[in-house]
């Protein structure tokens, strides 16, 4: 039997979006899948929710098993076929309010803050060693399983896992199954969506859109900029940083303005406070999410377990055609995260990049894109050497390596000093030594 373990089941949304879809899936639907959590409300609401969908979509065909806390992971983990990590170490109270206020301190603004810049980063340092413990666990259990990475940030914690675990590992997002559509959509050409041919290749939340094309061959981009140009001077929207990008650099970006807008040094600057207003910056967005989701929890939680007609239709996520295709040997294209063996040929071989993936029973087979323009394989630097260095701050728990990358983030270096930069990484070690090992 397919046994799918999720970690990190309490986020119930996602779940029934990943597991919804296996439960669509003629292959996977008669799994057994494993819930673990160590939150025991939201591992019982996710619990409540999947067995309502398995009965009401599946003839309740799949087994369902839920496994709380710690003590419970490695049985959890036992015999997996696939790993789904979902995690969110320390938290939104009080972890992600802490990455928030200690830089603010310091006049250091973020919009999301879990991906790169100083939040991204010591979000990685928490996970890392949770991380650890997982595979560790996962080579006792299931060494053949495959761990599906969804957890942020992406770069750096499945680039760690491909370079130091045993574990096979893909890192997946969200954000490469939408970009093209997107795009026609704010330029209002709705027409061409699903019916275009797209490259994309670059880094997790910094891959591009190397070329759009119709499916009579048709290059879309030039109509595509000069909408794009007239947009920006007749309103303001959603997606000003990334039309930016797509008027300086030529390429539009994968993940969303506001994610982009914290990951260079162009955009959010104490001494330019009206670009804040020009690019439509959204300050402190990601905490004002988690708020706001908090708040819609309950009326969420009841919508989705109160509904008896609860229903499911297959949604974009990669996870469960990923899984579909290994048992199958179907193959799937996916963009996925891997580390960078020779793939994107101007980028350094210890990155994790994001390139388009062949999968099918023999595993992931990375496609190989060559150069980047330059320019494009300039902007991901900028983030690869940052994420490179908190891998190894990760490794040596060294505060030397950690002081390095965060002086080498883009927004960070842009707008404190070194001695500042030193003190915020001390303040925030100090504010998470609860979740961090001590560094050196």
């Amino acid at each position: 039997m397919i046994k799918i373990t999720f970690i990190g089941a309490g986020s119930t949304v996602f779940v029934k979006n990943v597991l919804g879809d296996s439960l669509l899936s003629p292959v996977l639907c008669e799994s057994e899948i494993a819930l673990y959590d160590i939150d025991e409300t939201r591992l019982k609401e996710s619990q409540m929710l999947i067995e309502r969908l398995n009965e009401k979509i599946n003839h309740s065909k799949a087994v369902i098993k839920t496994y709380l806390g710690m003590e419970s992971r490695k049985e959890a983990l036992r015999n997996a076929t696939f790993v789904i990590n979902a995690i969110q170490v320390g938290g939104y109270d009080p972890c992600t309010i802490t990455d928030f206020e200690i830089p603010k301190k310091y006049g250091l603004r973020q919009t999301i803050g879990d991906t790169l810049g100083i939040g991204g980063i010591f979000r990685a340092l928490r996970t890392i060693p949770v991380l650890d413990d997982l595979v560790a666990d996962m080579e006792k259990v299931c060494p053949e399983a495959w761990l599906l990475n969804y957890t942020n940030p992406m770069a750096i914690l499945t680039g760690y896992l491909q370079r130091y675990s045993n574990i096979r590992t893909i890192g997946i997002c969200h954000s490469v199954q939408v970009c093209a559509s997107e795009l026609l959509r704010g330029v209002g050409m709705d027409e061409y969506v699903d019916q275009v041919e797209t490259t994309i290749a670059g880094i997790n939340n910094m891959a591009w859109l190397l070329s759009i094309h119709d499916l009579n061959g048709r290059d879309l981009y030039p109509e595509i900029k000069r909408r794009a140009a007239e947009r920006s001077r007749k309103e303001k929207h959603n997606d000003m940083v990334r039309y930016e990008y797509l008027r300086r650099l030529g390429y539009y970006c994968t993940e969303s303005s506001e994610h982009n807008a914290e990951y260079n040094m162009f955009f959010i600057k104490s001494k330019y406070p009206e670009l804040i207003e020009k690019y439509n910056i959204p300050l402190d967005e990601y905490p004002r999410r988690c708020v706001q989701q908090i708040s819609d929890w309950e009326k969420t939680r009841d919508s989705l377990l109160g509904d008896l007609h609860i229903t499911h239709e297959r949604s974009r996520e990669y996870a469960s055609r990923i899984m579909e295709a290994m048992i199958t040997g179907v193959p799937v294209k996916i963009g996925g995260n891997v580390i960078n063996t020779g793939l994107i040929t101007n980028l350094p071989s210890k990155a994790c990049v994001e390139v388009p993936c062949l999968v099918d029973r023999s595993g992931i087979t990375p496609c190989h894109m060559g150069e980047l323009p330059l320019q494009l394989a300039a902007m991901n630097m900028t983030n690869i050497n940052t994420q490179l260095l908190t891998i190894e701050a990760a490794r040596t728990k060294r505060r030397e390596v950690l002081y390095q990358a965060a002086m080498m983030d883009p927004h960070t270096a842009s707008e404190l000093s070194i001695d500042d930069i030193v003190s915020m990484c001390d303040d925030l070690l100090e504010a998470h030594k609860d979740w961090l090992p001590e560094y050196k």
